[in-house]
């Protein structure tokens, strides 16, 4: 569902839960006309619904819950919801154990062959086969993280994986661990569920990396770093699957001494602008792509009008960004400027209670 020649767009949110607010991933509806929210539905079976992934076809939605244990075992678990199409309601079908605490991010392969999670606090990737229906399989796979750790004994006192993303040829998936300041390759195996050591390229001590995207002509991989509020700009090498360090720019503005720490980071539809989140600076950081480098400028900044955004997601036509503020319990959408990549507000806002994804159908 493209969104292009559409009136609306759907979508969900994925929450932090607890014993007063139990809703864990929220259905929506956004007006492409003027960016008006509108929620529709309430799923309360899946705690801090941390994450959320869609398989390439849109009738699955996959989505981590960030905990400790599950029924009793060690490590949190994965979803999976069928989903409804015209009315885009879930129904669960199925509950897996990660093998890992905290798990924090999910994503698919595009053949729907494999789903993988990063579990943060245990520093482990977990694989699964997809099976018929979409249903997640046992555990395939659990691959822990080792190395060196970085030097913020604060943060960095073991590994930490923050994210597993695919490379957009599907041979490859890189892993970055905040706690080992790596980005962790992998050679995916989609129809075993399985990943294969590749290689490591390390970003700067102390960065922290956490979530990353690929440049539209999949030449460079834009990291973004939690701890040091940067972005990691890196060639890369398709055919080899390597990674080689070219540019770390600020997400802050000049003379800001406040705490912050980074979280998201996504690339426009037509790859001239990156946007990466700041929480503390409470905002959306726009940069401009140069196309033969693949070097960042800064255009500029954008408050959230809320606090601590975590996760952020742009429409399909790229039309519109809607921010998950984690610390305000609010969902807001501005309207995209193609030209420039700067954010206007529409004056829409949408509560949801401790959002951390937003996830387009």
């Amino acid at each position: 569902m493209s969104g292009e020649g559409r009136k609306e767009l759907f979508g969900y949110v994925g929450s932090y839960t607890n014993e007063e607010y139990k809703t864990g991933i929220t259905l929506f509806r956004l007006d492409l006309q003027n960016g008006e929210i509108t929620l529709l539905d309430e799923y309360d079976d899946l705690p801090n619904a941390s994450f959320l992934a869609l398989n390439e076809d849109r009738s699955v939605l996959y989505a981590v819950s960030e905990t400790d244990t599950y029924l009793g075992g060690f490590g949190g678990s994965a979803a999976a919801y069928a989903i409804e199409a015209g009315t885009w309601k879930l129904t669960k079908l199925n509950q897996q154990p990660t093998g890992g605490t905290a798990p924090c991010y999910i994503s698919v392969d595009q053949t729907n062959s494999a789903v993988f999670v990063a579990n943060y606090s245990s520093g482990s990737v977990t694989s699964y086969q997809i099976e018929k229906g979409g249903r997640l399989s046992e555990p395939t796979q659990l691959v822990k993280h080792e190395g060196t750790l970085g030097p913020r004994t604060d943060r960095q006192e073991r590994p930490h994986a923050h994210s597993i993303v695919l490379a957009p040829d599907n041979r490859y998936a890189i892993s970055a661990d905040l706690g080992l300041d790596r980005l962790i390759v992998s050679r995916v195996d989609a129809e075993g569920g399985l990943l294969h050591p590749h290689g490591e390229t390390a970003v700067k001590p102390g960065a922290g990396p956490r979530h990353l995207v690929y440049s539209a002509d999949s030449r460079f991989v834009y990291a973004i770093n939690e701890l040091d509020s940067t972005v990691t700009v890196l060639a890369y090498d398709a055919s080899a699957a390597t990674l080689t360090a070219l540019q770390s720019i600020s997400t802050l503005p000049e003379g800001f001494s406040g705490e912050n720490t980074c979280a998201d980071i996504h690339l426009s539809r037509d790859g001239r602008h990156v946007y990466a989140s700041n929480r503390g600076h409470d905002s959306i950081a726009v940069y401009a792509v140069d196309g033969p480098s693949g070097t960042l400028s800064v255009v500029g900044w954008q408050a959230t009008l809320g606090r601590t955004p975590r996760n952020f997601a742009l429409t399909p036509q790229g039309d519109f960004l809607l921010a998950a503020n984690q610390g305000s319990d609010s969902i807001t959408v501005f309207r995209v400027d193609a030209e420039s990549g700067m954010l206007q507000e529409t004056g829409h806002t949408a509560v949801v209670s401790r959002p951390v994804c937003v996830k387009f159908l």
